[in-house]
């Protein structure tokens, strides 16, 4: 089998083994802190940032209606000089959790991208989500899930020991959880709006 054809196969095959269900939970916990106007906040290292970055500008920008209030989504990854700031002056595994303390309140929501499930630096945001408020906390990883999967009220697995195929599953969550949001919106369309 040649390499292209080995690879799609197990994508294939790991597609066939994602769970809908926390999928579902998760667009719907997504939907219902845009209508309440509580904040997202997403983070990830190395692929997994890409991931997140990619995830907060498609809900920005691709799920906007006059009809409905924005999305409030912040990329943890995307303030490259507070970024720099906290890794130089209080460790890189306190990057993202200091930034939640300056602006996390109760009933937001966290999502954590972590293809191991073990970067300190996520697993420390998350905690402090869970233990600060009412919040809600989503995870995405692979492999064996590792710390992340437990500490989550929601969580996204990707049953693969291979990074790129787990960074690949991983983005396609975030495509697939952006068009279920887009479908929210349209389902939400008042009469006035459908007759124009």
């Amino acid at each position: 089998m040649s390499i292209v054809a080995e690879y799609f196969a197990g994508l294939k095959s790991t597609i066939d083994m994602l769970e809908a269900a926390p999928i579902e939970t998760a667009v719907s916990t997504l939907h219902t802190a845009r209508l309440n106007e509580k904040q997202i906040f997403v983070m990830g290292n190395g692929g997994s940032a890409s991931t997140a970055t990619h995830f907060v500008c498609d809900l920005n920008k691709n799920t906007r209606a006059a009809w409905l209030p924005h999305f409030r989504l912040m990329g943890l990854t995307d303030n490259m000089a507070i970024f720099a700031a906290y890794a130089n002056d209080e460790g890189y595994e306190n990057v993202f959790v200091k930034q939640l303390a300056n602006f996390l309140r109760s009933g937001d929501v966290v999502v954590g991208i972590s293809a191991s499930g073990n970067s300190e630096n996520v697993l420390r945001a998350i905690q402090f989500a869970n233990e600060t408020g009412q919040n809600t906390t989503i995870g995405l990883t692979g492999f064996s899930s590792g710390k992340l999967g437990p500490m989550v009220d929601i969580h996204m697995h990707v049953p693969s020991d291979n990074i790129e195929q787990v960074e690949d599953l991983h983005l396609v969550l975030a495509h697939l959880m952006t068009t279920a949001l887009k479908q929210k919106v349209q389902e939400l369309q008042p009469a006035e709006q459908l007759s124009l």
